[in-house]
């Protein structure tokens, strides 16, 4: 039986491109965001993957990637839920505001926290721990369930909501969890074994 779980974050989005703290916000890809996707169906098709079923969070740009990466598989018409359980980390008050300015604003190292700790949110806003225990909830009653019969899943969603999947299926640390970058538009491939445990992870970032 295969249990195959392809996690991908979104392509770049315009957000992005702006340098901007998005969140909840709803930007849609940039035309290299567009081709990120692309690419990444196209090296999921180089595998000779095809999925059975698809999640993604409610925002256009995870919905977009997922759009493009099936257009390239051919599986234009896959079964797809979409569930704010998945959506990027809530910003909270910095929602919307240049990285560089909210440096500025409250200090380079108080940004650093924000950004870049595990427990401690912005103002208003979710830190990495509080999007795990939005998101963990979901994957284990929702997804992993359909991965463990054997479905070929893949999701499409946000470098933290992601990290907090990551952080489950790898065992890693909160320290750990902190340093992994998660590249825009690149596939990560699982394989689970019939304990629900990974066996096997290929990383198709370039």
């Amino acid at each position: 039986m295969e249990r195959l779980l392809v996690l991908v974050r979104h392509g770049q989005s315009e957000w992005n491109l702006k340098n901007l703290f998005t969140g909840w916000k709803d930007p849609d890809l940039t035309e290299q965001g567009i081709e990120e996707a692309k690419a990444a169906g196209v090296k999921l098709k180089d595998m000779k993957l095809q999925f059975d079923m698809a999640y993604t969070s409610a925002l256009t740009r995870a919905q977009h990637t997922l759009k493009l990466i099936l257009g390239e598989l051919g599986q234009e018409g896959l079964e797809t839920v979409r569930d704010q359980a998945l959506n990027e980390r809530d910003y909270g008050d910095i929602t919307g505001m240049n990285k560089d300015e909210a440096r500025e604003k409250f200090g380079e190292e108080q940004v650093h926290i924000w950004r870049r700790s595990f427990d401690v949110p912005p103002p208003g806003g979710e830190s990495l721990k509080m999007t795990a225990e939005r998101v963990l909830p979901y994957y284990r009653a929702e997804i992993l369930p359909r991965v463990m019969e054997g479905k070929r899943i893949i999701v499409a969603a946000h470098g933290n909501s992601l990290r907090s999947l990551i952080m489950e299926l790898e065992n890693l640390t909160p320290e750990q969890i902190l340093k992994r970058e998660l590249g825009t538009g690149a596939p990560v491939v699982y394989r689970l074994n019939e304990d629900g445990q990974v066996v096997s992870v290929e990383d198709l970032a370039d």
